[in-house]
């Protein structure tokens, strides 16, 4: 479900401080922005809802702010760390079998390749310079992940949930929303980090649209009344082509940013008026869209008599 949750997402947590970092200095080059409030840290583990036989895999655990929590409710954790320096203090602080530690950059990981008997559950708090394509990186995960919460720029996270004809919808807006529902938890203002960061952040939760959405009565948002889950794309490789190129010059009409694709007697003919602007189409539009041209791509199949 792609929305903001009208009471929560709008109010930011001010959240109780821890004092220090324990020596370590935050690298800019990782992004490393640590999250410090307990309070807060306490709602998103309550969010993520560990639960006994899940498989969890937390991206950049950091000083271990949700790892603590989360390894009281489990037995095991999966976490994924670039930082030697991280690593080797999380290798200190749980040795043996509680934690495995999976080195390396996030995103070449193959997080499927952990999917177990139990749910698997992705978290993390992203760096802020590699979010957008860490969540492209993580839709080949979908089709075995039950849910993943993520703490990212409020930003990203207002244009991951925006609905059509807004400003903030965008490339971004229709390949996750076809691939999950979405809600904005809450927002986390700067002074939860250390050090604190220049920009409010938020809890974003996705869960992938062959899951049932939690609690079964949420409010239908943008993404779902835009795609139903029968509409699915015949070439997916073909239908991101289409959105990447009606996205590449938002102030061009679809008539010429999809010239490559489409004529304007073709775009009319699918009720799509060729002078309105990228943002004005919802992720089932551009579903048909390329379900057209795959289509027509397609070479007839000879049936014999």
């Amino acid at each position: 479900m792609a929305r903001s949750s009208s009471q929560r997402a709008g109010q930011p947590k001010t959240g109780k401080r821890k004092d220090h970092l324990g020596g370590h200095v935050a690298r800019k080059r990782f992004g490393q922005n640590f999250l410090v409030a307990t309070d807060i840290i306490q709602e998103i583990i309550d969010a993520i809802d560990p639960r006994a036989g899940d498989t969890v895999v937390e991206i950049g655990p950091g000083l271990g702010a949700l790892t603590e929590p989360l390894l009281s409710r489990m037995d095991h954790l999966h976490v994924v760390e670039i930082d030697r320096d991280l690593i080797a203090r999380l290798r200190q602080r749980w040795p043996g079998g509680r934690l495995t530690v999976h080195e390396g950059d996030a995103l070449a990981f193959d997080f499927a390749a952990l999917k177990a008997d139990g749910r698997l559950k992705i978290v993390g708090n992203l760096p802020y310079n590699i979010s957008s394509p860490l969540l492209f990186h993580l839709v080949a995960s979908a089709p075995v992940v039950y849910d993943m919460h993520f703490m990212l720029q409020k930003e990203v996270v207002d244009r991951m949930v925006a609905e059509p004809g807004s400003g903030d919808f965008g490339r971004l807006s229709v390949m996750l929303q076809y691939h999950y529902h979405m809600e904005c938890l809450f927002t986390v203002p700067p002074g939860s980090f250390e050090p604190p960061p220049k920009v409010m952040s938020a809890i974003v939760r996705l869960i992938p649209r062959d899951k049932p959405v939690v609690g079964g009565t949420q409010k239908v948002g943008a993404g779902d009344m835009a795609i139903g889950e029968s509409l699915l794309a015949k070439d997916e490789a073909l239908f991101s082509r289409i959105v990447a190129a009606a996205f590449s010059q938002r102030r061009k009409m679809l008539r010429n940013t999809l010239r490559e694709f489409f004529s304007e007697a073709d775009l009319a003919a699918l009720d799509i008026t060729p002078t309105v602007r990228a943002e004005e189409l919802g992720v089932a539009d551009y579903v048909r869209l390329a379900n057209t041209l795959a289509s027509a791509l397609t070479p007839a199949v000879a049936v014999k008599p």
